[in-house]
């Protein structure tokens, strides 16, 4: 009987114990109808490339391939409230990144040439974000959307063109990923992996140009890192 009773009041008191270790912060945040924030990010870019006929009928170029390289992203954040478990979310962002290409040369003589294609990205996603029911002082979210580039820089080099490989100033393209809440006492922190990729075909196309001769097709590809910092 003694040990039923000692039972009785531990359950009793769990419920209490757990409400005191658990220290919910920010609890009227989910109510908000809109809230804004700040990103930064590290991404790593590349191109996706395919070959043009050229390619294959020259004997002077005889490795054309994509390098990856690493860059960075400062931006804004606003995010909008739709329902519970869905947000609006548009992220602006300028991209600091470099995809650049690997030539190897039999002619006039045998060398490795690495064509460094930098650009300085206005970026403008929209998103859809999806998230999960708080789990304490953390929740889980996916994202979907759709974005917009225009390139700075894409025609800095043009005092070089008879090694240049163009690239058009406007992309779009898509973005998938997932990430992490973390709620503090006056701000939510969001670490988040994505990737972004573009649709469009952003390479111009100049028969006169050595390089630019063996590509096709240039596909921009990131993967990102990010942390936000949401208020």
């Amino acid at each position: 009987m003694r040990n039923a009773l000692i039972g009785i009041l531990l359950l009793l008191a769990a419920p209490k114990a757990n409400a005191q270790q658990t220290n919910l912060n920010m609890l009227d945040h989910d109510a908000k109808p809109y809230y804004f924030g700040i990103t930064l990010a590290a991404n790593q870019s590349y191109f996706k490339l395919e070959h043009s006929p050229a390619f294959l009928a020259t004997d002077s170029i005889m490795i054309a391939e994509p390098m990856k390289t690493m860059g960075f992203n400062l931006g804004l954040l606003a995010n909008a409230r739709l329902t519970e478990h869905f947000d609006l979310r548009f992220n602006p962002q300028l991209v600091f990144a470099s995809k650049n290409l690997y030539y190897r040369d039999t002619y006039p003589k045998p060398q490795d040439t690495e064509k460094k294609i930098e650009s300085i990205l206005l970026s403008f996603p929209v998103q859809i974000k999806f998230k999960s029911d708080r789990i304490g002082n953390m929740r889980v979210y996916t994202i979907g959307g759709l974005k917009y580039d225009y390139d700075l820089s894409s025609n800095a080099r043009l005092r070089r063109a008879d090694d240049l490989v163009k690239i058009r100033k406007g992309d779009y393209g898509y973005e998938l990923g997932a990430g992490f809440e973390f709620y503090f006492e006056s701000f939510i922190f969001s670490p988040e992996f994505k990737i972004s990729n573009g649709f469009g075909n952003v390479h111009v196309k100049d028969p006169n140009l050595r390089y630019s001769n063996v590509v096709d097709k240039l596909q921009s590809r990131m993967i990102v890192f990010s942390i936000h910092l949401e208020g």
